[in-house]
């Protein structure tokens, strides 16, 4: 099995859920996270003046899956997050040993 942890735009977030939905990916956790990339924050004008915002607010989707079904949650995380402009995010793959349902132990 192998985690997912995708950072994405938050107004990218519904259509994510959407399509990972339709794949039947029910089980994420979702948090709200800040910080940048290679662009290194923003300039923004306000109230006549610029100014410099280092870290962007972003959505942070985590997810387990099986092993088949990682390149296609990958391919729609892509396909549904891309806006083709720097800060769309960035995908992790990570091994996952065990899970342990808290309330069966279930395994």
């Amino acid at each position: 099995m192998k985690k997912i942890e995708a950072i994405i735009r938050q107004e990218r977030f519904e259509r994510v859920k959407e399509e990972l939905e339709k794949l039947g990916c029910i089980g994420m956790t979702v948090t709200e996270v800040k910080g940048r990339g290679e662009q290194k924050g923003i300039k923004l004008q306000f109230r006549g003046r610029e100014m410099q915002v280092d870290l962007l607010p972003k959505t942070k989707i985590e997810l387990v899956v099986e092993d088949e079904e990682v390149e296609k949650v990958i391919d729609t995380i892509m396909k549904s997050a891309r806006t083709g402009k720097p800060g769309d995010g960035r995908i992790f793959i990570i091994d996952v040993e065990r899970t342990i349902k808290v309330r069966t132990g279930e395994e």
